[in-house]
């Protein structure tokens, strides 16, 4: 004998109750700055408002509950959203690469180029540019070989071989220029100053004597 599924009934009280149990949970409250938080709030207040409203012309709470788990399903984009899941790259699908031309510049060339780019206020590009004038420095310095298709963490791994010191400047500095060339992230005046001192540092290190 097959049993049908009892109806789901929920009652206004009920769906308000549970909207506001799952706006309360810590993930939702911690999911960005203050900023972030602000807007979320009143989105979220927005939303409970409306589910309020409409279950309270609803008798059999079914309209309510298909709100809830809408508000739900926004929430969780919106948290996969700020962790970067969702977003995606232009160039996702080719090898992150330093270099995008067989023919790079010279370390000076790509210097200047980040400095009047970021004196504009294009961080985007000058952080870009400025990465690349460290690793053509390194190329220059001989403390890398001339490798094409090299990504930023490989430039890390293969110059903190011959030249350690370079590892506690070169990570942050790989991170923001994969972050915001290949990962939609904005530039700002704090990564450019971090891909700077590792650009600094560059000319200036010591390769690793060894035997």
């Amino acid at each position: 004998m097959i049993f049908a599924e009892p109806p789901v009934d929920i009652t206004r009280d009920q769906a308000a109750a549970e909207a506001a149990e799952e706006l309360s949970k810590s993930a939702y409250r911690q999911s960005g700055g203050s900023l972030l938080e602000r807007g979320l709030a009143k989105l979220f207040q927005w939303f409970a408002d409306l589910l309020n409203s409409v279950t309270g012309t609803s008798p059999d709470g079914h309209l309510g509950l298909i709100l809830l788990v809408a508000l739900i399903a926004l929430i969780v984009v919106v948290v996969l959203w700020r962790a970067g899941v969702l977003r995606t790259s232009k160039q996702s699908g080719q090898r992150q690469s330093v270099f995008d031309t067989s023919r790079p510049r010279s370390a000076a060339e790509y210097r200047a180029l980040a400095e009047r780019e970021a004196a504009s206020g294009d961080y985007t590009s000058a952080i870009r540019s400025r990465f690349r004038a460290c690793v053509a420095e390194l190329v220059e310095r001989t403390v890398l070989d001339d490798r094409a298709g090299r990504t930023a963490y490989e430039v890390v791994a293969d110059a903190g071989r011959i030249a350690p010191t370079l590892r506690d400047s070169l990570q942050p500095a790989a991170l923001a220029f994969t972050e915001v060339v290949y990962g939609n992230r904005p530039g700002t005046p704090q990564r450019y100053a971090v891909v700077v001192t590792a650009d600094e540092a560059a000319r200036v290190a010591r390769v690793k004597v060894t035997g």
